[in-house]
């Protein structure tokens, strides 16, 4: 059976860089499954994609020899089961603000007696290059759990949650952080407070031993966090990666379009 390389490097202490899946193309994923990425994320939070999708690009990353994970919509067993039997090598968990929803989260993803995974399905064996015997042995092991750390209440609860066992790694997205500060501040954050708290959970991680991670928009944002000590590095997105280079065309042969208002993905 496969063994999961990005598992592997976070434990060395290494950082790994990924990017998000959003269009949920095929020929897309194959191309980037190619390119050297430690892992590619499919976005099924907030991309309309199906289960019959899902699984077919979980397999095109595997096959490529690219680890496949995947954002499920929310932390609970049904979600989980789902993605893990199709396919996926790990799951991002969004929203994660309690001790709770996260032991839920983590045990979902465990075959007992760890947790409480339901066992069946075939697809998950395959994209490991397992009999189903095998994997039902070694998933426990192989599996990535990354809860995801989005409001100043999850910043709160950081210690507890991070020092959770199965708890692999932990993601801030910063766009969610952002909105969920506006909450409890009743207004905009600054930058500086915006950074302020994800330097908390670059700080608890290291304190606990747990990897931490963000979503950078930019490779020289995700080199920076990677300087401060954050392993799981997702940079932008295929939708991002298309959009900005097609707006560049455009704009090239086309100046008038330069100063126009277009939206960044």
């Amino acid at each position: 059976m496969k063994t999961n390389p990005v598992k592997e490097k976070l434990r060395r202490g290494e950082p790994t860089y990924g990017t998000w899946l959003s269009l949920g193309d095929l020929y897309a994923t194959r191309v980037l499954a190619r390119l050297g990425f430690d892992w590619l994320t499919l976005d099924m939070e907030h991309s309309a994609i199906d289960w019959s999708q899902a699984t077919a690009i979980f397999a095109a990353i595997s096959d490529a020899g690219c680890v496949p994970l995947v954002r499920i919509p929310e932390g609970s067993h049904h979600y989980i089961k789902r993605a893990l039997d199709a396919g996926a090598w790990g799951i991002v968990v969004p929203m994660v603000d309690t001790v709770e929803q996260a032991r839920a989260a983590i045990a979902a993803a465990k075959y007992p007696p760890v947790g409480n995974r339901s066992v069946g399905g075939g697809m998950h064996s395959m994209n490991f290059g397992a009999t189903a015997g095998e994997y039902y042995e070694r998933a426990n092991d192989e599996i990535l759990v990354v809860l995801q750390t989005e409001s100043p209440q999850g910043v709160d609860n950081a210690e507890q949650i991070y020092s959770l066992p199965g708890c692999d790694a932990i993601f801030i997205g910063p766009n969610d952080l952002r909105f969920q500060m506006h909450v409890t501040l009743g207004r905009k954050p600054t930058a500086a407070e915006h950074e302020a708290l994800v330097q908390r959970v670059i700080d608890v991680g290291k304190r606990v031993g747990t990897p931490t991670g963000i979503h950078a928009m930019d490779s020289d944002s995700a080199l920076r966090r990677a300087e401060q000590g954050m392993q799981f590095l997702a940079i932008g997105s295929d939708l991002r990666m298309m959009t900005q280079q097609a707006q560049a065309t455009v704009q090239a042969v086309l100046p008038e379009l330069a100063a126009k208002d277009v939206a960044r993905y």
